[in-house]
């Protein structure tokens, strides 16, 4: 008898009609691929890009103040500071670090005026800054109020705006200094925040003419001659308008920025034996008064 092979066999016994299944298997090379498809999470197909975003600056307000970018950048001089031979009188500036100022002491050790930190950019408010404000006030201090200038951050106006809004208006009281712009080495980045020294000009200009709208007096510029030539091209368009307050940590105060003649403030060194940095007023007291007085 003739053999039939398993598969004739087979289908002799199924039912009538009956159609066998398809195998599930799938040939190997194919099988692999889809297997590497799937580990890979499809990474066969064109990657989509995604959109970046750039890093938020990470502020510290509570770390600027007028200066303290200036010995990173300029370095200190080990000569002493010579008193100058013009009559000046003794001053300081002080922010959030000195918190609570002895204000009494200050006086006792030679302080006759003071600018204290208020603002900076459109956020930040020193939190001592009303304390220290009331505390020069009553211990007979003629002081005034300087803003922290971030123009790469937000407009001149808007800053000078939240400026006077917190603490850098004027009163003609015989004890409050016009308004001060602190514009210096940039503390987050490039030394001139970025901008052209076309549109620094601009900025310095509309934040000073926003606060000469709104208090009446064109503010204080505080600088550095470096900074100012490097950032503005030495612009000298501020020099009729604008007192100049000057740091340099040397012997002397040096060249001045252009456009001024003589500077009102020479922010001489970053620490001495009054509170905060240590200043000189080119002139005798009655010449701070007036300058508070308008």
């Amino acid at each position: 008898m003739p053999r039939t092979s398993r598969a004739a066999r087979a289908a002799a016994s199924r039912p009538p009609g009956h159609r066998p299944a398809r195998s599930r298997r799938l040939p190997r090379v194919a099988a692999a691929a889809l297997a590497a498809g799937a580990l890979l999470g499809g990474a066969t197909a064109p990657a989509q890009a995604q959109p970046t975003r750039p890093l938020p600056i990470i502020l510290h307000p509570d770390l600027d103040h007028a200066g303290s970018t200036v010995a990173l950048h300029e370095g200190r001089s080990n000569s002493p500071v010579a008193r100058p031979r013009a009559v000046q009188t003794q001053g300081m500036d002080v922010s959030s670090y000195q918190g609570d100022v002895n204000w009494d002491a200050a006086v006792s050790n030679g302080a006759r005026f003071a600018y204290l930190k208020a603002t900076e950019g459109t956020t930040y408010l020193n939190p001592y800054f009303y304390a220290q404000s009331g505390g020069s006030f009553v211990a007979g201090v003629i002081r005034g109020a300087y803003h922290f200038a971030l123009p790469n951050l937000s407009g001149a106006a808007a800053q000078a705006n939240f400026f006077v809004d917190h603490g850098g208006g004027w009163t003609p009281d015989g004890l409050t200094l016009p308004p001060a712009l602190d514009i210096e080495y940039n503390p987050y980045g490039a030394d001139c925040y970025g901008l052209s020294q076309s549109a620094m000009v601009n900025w310095i200009r509309e934040f000073s003419d926003t606060v000469h709208d709104r208090t009446g007096r064109y503010p204080v510029i505080y600088t550095t001659t470096a900074w100012w030539s490097s950032c503005t091209g030495n612009n000298s368009d501020f020099g009729a308008t604008n007192p100049l307050w000057v740091a340099r940590y040397a012997s002397s105060v040096g060249a001045l920025p252009a456009g001024w003649n003589f500077q009102t403030i020479w922010q001489y060194a970053d620490s001495g034996s009054l509170p905060g940095d240590q200043d000189w007023f080119n002139g005798p007291y009655d010449r701070v008064q007036a300058l508070a007085n308008g």
